[in-house]
C-alpha cells in the first residue's frame, strides 16, 4: 500500500536525522536510504523535499546547518534529540501522530534491517551516529486500526475523507464525510477530529468505529485548519464522559439492540435476558430505557429505576 510505504519512508528519515550527531547532507542521505537509492536527480529532489516538509508538518524540528569537517560546507539536515524528545506524559497531538506511525512500522522486519543498513552507510560515510537516540522515538501508542493510514494521510494533506461510521450503542454504520484537521489519542483510543461536511459543525470520531475503507475526495489543499486549534481541548470537549457506574436490565428476547451492543455481560433467563450495561449519566440512560417502552426494565440501580419511574408517572399524568 502507498501509504505504507510512505510511512516507513517517512520514518526511516527521522531515524537517519535524530541519530546523526552531525548535519547530514541530502546526497548521503539518498545513498543511506534505500527508499531514495534507485531514483533519479529530479525525482529524488521532489520526494526529499516532500518528506523533510511532511515531518515538519507533523512537528518534527529538522534543522538545517553544515560542519566544516565532515560536508566541506555542504548544507545538511539532522533532528536534535533535546529538541525533538517528548514531554514524560503529556504530547502534542502531532508528536503523537509520530508515535502512531512508529507504532504500525516498527514490527515490520523489513524496516528493521533497511534501518540498520541506513545506519551503517552514514557510519562508512564518516557520519557518527548516536543509536541511543531512538530511545525518545520507541512507540509507546498503539495504532491497529485500519483507518489510521488513511486519515493520517488525508490531514497531512488536507483532503476531504468519507467514511461509514458506526455511533456507540448503533448496530449499523452511516456515512460521514469530513474535513480532518488531526488525529490525537485520548483515553487509550485514536479520535479524528475534523469538519463534519453533512452537519456543518465540529466532530470528533473514534477510529475503532470507521466500518471499512477511508475514500479520499476531491484535490489536496481542499481546506484549512483553524490556527488556533487545540487537537486535544476539542476532543476532550466532544467526546462523552467515561462510563463510571453499571446498570442491570431485563431485556426482552429479540429488543434492546442497542443496550446489546454494549453489554458487558448478558445472562439468559426463561423470559428474555438480564444485561449488565455502563452508563456515565444516568439521564442518557434513562431516556434509552424509555425508548424500548415494555420491552426494558429496570433492576437497578435503585436511582436509575426510580428516575424511569418517575418520568412514566409524569408521562401519565400520575401524580409522583
Amino acid at each position: 500500500m502507498a501509504t505504507d510505504e510512505k510511512t516507513e519512508r517517512l520514518l526511516n528519515l527521522l531515524i537517519t536525522l535524530l541519530v546523526s550527531r552531525t548535519f547530514v547532507t541530502k546526497e548521503r542521505l539518498r545513498a543511506a536510504m534505500e527508499a531514495y537509492r534507485d531514483l533519479d536527480d529530479a525525482a529524488f529532489e521532489k520526494k526529499f523535499e516532500r518528506d523533510k516538509e511532511d515531518l515538519r508538518a507533523l512537528g518534527v524540528p529538522i534543522e538545517v546547518g553544515s560542519h566544516e569537517a565532515y560536508f566541506d560546507d555542504a548544507v545538511g539536515y539532522r533532528v536534535r534529540p533535546d529538541a525533538f524528545a517528548l514531554p514524560e506524559i503529556e504530547v502534542t497531538a502531532d508528536e503523537a501522530a509520530v508515535l502512531g506511525l512508529a507504532a504500525r512500522v516498527w514490527q515490520h522486519a523489513g524496516l528493521a534491517s533497511r534501518t540498520e543498513d541506513a545506519l551503517v552507510k552514514l557510519r562508512a560515510g564518516g557520519v557518527t551516529v548516536a543509536p541511543e537516540a531512538l530511545e525518545i522515538a520507541q512507540p509507546r501508542l498503539d495504532a491497529d486500526e485500519p483507518a489510521f493510514p488513511a486519515l493520517w494521510d488525508a490531514t497531512v494533506h488536507r483532503t476531504a475523507v468519507t467514511f461509514d461510521y458506526r455511533r456507540a450503542g448503533s448496530l449499523t454504520a452511516t456515512p460521514r464525510r469530513l474535513h480532518p484537521w488531526g488525529l490525537v489519542s485520548l483515553r487509550g483510543r485514536w479520535y479524528v477530529v475534523g469538519h463534519d461536511l453533512d452537519r456543518e459543525d465540529t466532530r470528533v470520531f473514534r477510529l475503532s468505529r470507521v466500518q471499512g475503507e477511508v475514500r479520499t475526495q476531491g484535490r489536496p489543499g481542499a481546506y484549512d485548519v483553524p490556527t488556533d486549534l487545540d487537537l486535544r481541548e476539542v476532543a476532550k470537549r466532544l467526546l462523552p464522559p467515561e462510563p463510571t457506574a453499571r446498570a442491570t436490565l431485563r431485556v426482552r428476547a429479540g429488543a434492546g439492540l442497542g443496550l446489546r451492543a454494549r453489554a458487558e455481560q448478558v445472562e439468559t433467563l426463561p423470559s428474555g435476558d438480564r444485561l449488565t450495561v455502563p452508563y456515565a449519566l444516568e439521564h442518557e440512560l434513562a431516556d434509552e430505557v424509555l425508548s424500548y417502552g415494555a420491552d426494558v426494565v429496570v433492576e437497578g440501580p435503585s436511582t436509575l429505576r426510580d428516575l424511569v419511574v418517575a418520568r412514566l408517572r409524569a408521562a401519565a399524568g400520575v401524580p409522583a
